[in-house]
């Protein structure tokens, strides 16, 4: 039986939303179960498995393999964090912008090098993290502690609360893309190939890498760091930094996680405003990657229909729900400098 609609502990998308500043009328739980967690051993060697190889990898990288290989491990890195980001996380989990054929081709194909599902199971389980945010029904519960929420999930069983709710969850809009309907059900050919086969060739026949730095460096460090730093998100972003626009959540902003996440870890905004496709209120995106990728596809309109939120809106909700951490309590303020208010960038701009 679907989930009742007033389960929901957090806002998804901008229909969901319950208060003039986008909100929910009720204060968001943060909760978890005793049960006791049921360990799947087979994921758990797997993971150690492959974190030791990528410890063996970082270790060549600096010491043995030539600097095209690190250079290459390190574009594959941009390139499966974008998939994840630009990809799974803003066009798919969110629909925070629209995106064109080519566009979506590139994504996914940075999605499969990535190997963390297919881009309809990611962004299933992500709707769940938000729907019902730090609760037994989020995959990564963050009460539940760090390591939990960065790699313990996916340690253990699924939560029986994760399965009831997630059967009443609308994914009719993934499975109407072809083309990630066309990954996921290939996922298990394309993904070995992308993440694994060709990041450990073309090192050895484009520039004489050797076989061993090629296999460790370009593919199990490089695909390793890739999935900490998203999980990171999920840890990290959940547990340090301030809290401008929502306090009563766990997400919160963390500069450092951002940096290595391509602009993922302004997470206290993201969680507030989903729908948003910078994921942050930024009008400089040097720590924002990922806004900048999909502004530079945006300019000749392979990414379209941006969603953001007004300034308005933003100054609404920073003096309702923000710790006092937020450096423009509101627009206007009489304290702003008159040159920062000049140079502000301000995105859909709606009259003084």
């Amino acid at each position: 039986m679907p989930p009742n609609v007033t389960e929901a502990n957090g806002v998804l998308f901008e229909n969901d939303v319950q208060t003039p500043d986008m909100g929910l009328e009720v204060a968001p739980v943060q909760k978890a179960d005793e049960r006791k967690i049921q360990l799947v051993w087979r994921n758990i060697i797997a993971f150690a498995c492959l974190h030791l190889a990528a410890v063996y990898g970082a270790y060549l990288f600096f010491t043995s393999a030539i600097w095209q290989t690190d250079i290459f491990a390190y574009i594959l890195y941009v390139m499966s964090g974008l998939g994840i980001t630009a990809g799974a996380h803003r066009l798919w989990a969110h629909k925070s912008y629209k995106a064109k054929w080519p566009l979506r081709l590139i994504l996914v194909a940075f999605n499969t090098l990535a190997f963390q599902d297919s881009a309809i199971d990611w962004a299933r389980d992500h709707r769940m993290h938000h729907k019902y945010s730090e609760t037994d029904a989020d995959p990564h519960n963050a009460t539940r502690g760090f390591f939990f929420s960065h790699i313990g999930w996916l340690l253990c069983r699924k939560h029986p609360e994760l399965k009831r709710k997630g059967q009443g969850l609308d994914l009719s809009d993934l499975y109407a893309d072809p083309i990630i309907r066309f990954q996921k059900k290939y996922y298990l050919l394309l993904m070995p190939l992308a993440c694994f086969v060709l990041p450990t060739i073309i090192p050895v026949y484009l520039w004489g890498e050797s076989w061993k730095n090629a296999f460790f460096v370009a593919a199990m460090f490089r695909y390793t760091f890739i999935l900490n730093v998203t999980w990171l998100v999920n840890s990290a972003a959940h547990k340090w930094g301030g809290k401008p626009y929502d306090k009563n959540i766990q997400p919160a902003q963390n500069i450092s996680v951002a940096i290595f996440a391509l602009g993922e870890g302004f997470h206290n905004y993201h969680h507030t405003f989903p729908w948003d496709y910078k994921t942050a209120e930024l009008g400089n995106n040097r720590l924002n990657f990922t806004t900048s990728f999909i502004n530079f596809f945006a300019s000749f309109g392979w990414a379209y229909d941006l969603k953001t939120v007004s300034d308005e809106i933003i100054q609404q909700r920073v003096k309702r729900t923000g710790d006092g951490s937020h450096h423009l309590r509101g627009w206007g303020d009489q304290d702003i400098p008159a040159e920062e208010a000049q140079a502000a960038l301000r995105i859909n701009r709606k009259d003084d």
